[in-house]
């Protein structure tokens, strides 16, 4: 199969018009093709667009899996090819009730770079993660503003701790303390248990349905990606070998070469689409179908000179476009 470089020269070799998505969805299917599972690729564009909020895991991304889904035959169960940063825990758990309403636990996640936070959540809800030597999962820690629920929580019980021992230390706690509003401690520990939760129920009756050590197992793994005492950071990348000493279900990408070249080939393909167009994000199929959520854009228009004789512009309101193909 081709490589990364490869990929791109057939993109700009090829001569149509739309050659980004004809090189795409032609390795999707030859992917289709070899293992006989519906396909569903979820990616997102957050990689060559930093910063954009829309780049994460939200409810519109359930239209685009329901469009996908649409017509499957469903017996064939779901590979799902995932690359996200992660985002909102709410559409996350949406996400995955509905996936699990159509596959049942009949859904392999496989991971051909990140999948991460929320991301990871979604690969914990399927019976097998499919993972390569550069692929990487990450803490299931809630974060709010990118203020992480763990920190703020062990921050709240050193000050109580210290203020404890020693009462000299209110005013310094004070002052760190009152930055929190009301409710927000609280708040912080019912989405620290709500990931917790559901992930470890999601392998319960998913990846370790039938074992009679299921809810032993699936306590250790959700507890090793959410304790930020080991994990330390939110941004933490989890390599398979660490995975698997959790005890994820995990196959290696390498044990199948074609299989292995079908997918990177296929991951290359999205990486040179986001990089070379305003698509932030795609969910698509092996049938050609997408929803293809566009970058916003700046528009400008010309006023008449100022008295400098300076062209100035002014920006208008930006958009965001949603293709359906």
């Amino acid at each position: 199969m081709p490589s990364w470089n490869e990929v791109l020269i057939e993109i700009q070799e090829c001569k149509r018009t739309d050659a980004l998505d004809f090189v795409r969805r032609k390795y999707l299917r030859k992917l289709y093709e070899h293992t006989n599972r519906n396909i569903i690729a979820y990616y997102s564009g957050w990689l060559q667009k930093p910063g954009i909020k829309a780049t994460g895991i939200n409810d519109e991304d359930k239209n685009g899996l329901m469009s996908m889904i649409h017509g499957m035959k469903r017996d064939k169960g779901l590979d799902l090819i995932l690359h996200t940063p992660g985002g909102d825990i709410a559409a996350t758990e949406s996400i995955v009730d509905y996936l699990r309403k159509m596959f049942m636990t009949d859904i392999r996640v496989i991971v051909p770079q990140l999948a991460l936070s929320a991301g990871t959540m979604i690969a914990c809800a399927s019976r097998e993660i499919i993972m390569g030597k550069q692929s990487s999962l990450g803490p299931i820690d809630p974060q709010f503003n990118g203020i992480s629920t763990y920190g703020v929580l062990e921050e709240f019980e050193k000050a109580l701790e210290e203020i404890k021992n020693d009462p000299k230390t209110i005013p310094i706690w004070q002052v760190i303390v009152s930055k929190y509003h009301p409710t927000f401690i609280g708040d912080c520990q019912k989405a620290k248990d709500w990931s917790f939760d559901i992930v470890k129920s999601w392998l319960e009756t998913g990846m370790f349905l039938g074992d009679q050590d299921a809810t032993v197992k699936a306590t250790k793994i959700a507890n090793g990606l959410s304790d930020h005492s080991i994990t330390k950071a939110h941004s933490r990348h989890i390599p398979l070998e660490e995975c698997e000493k959790l005890g994820l279900r995990v196959s290696k990408l390498e044990d199948n070469n074609e299989f292995q070249d079908l997918v990177l080939t296929v991951h290359h393909a999205y990486m040179h689409t986001f990089a070379s167009s305003s698509s932030l994000k795609i969910i698509e199929n092996h049938e050609e179908k997408a929803m293809v959520q566009h970058q916003r854009m700046q528009q400008t228009i010309p006023v008449p000179q100022s008295q400098q004789g300076m062209q100035i512009s002014v920006p208008l309101q930006g958009f965001e476009m949603i293709s359906m193909v």
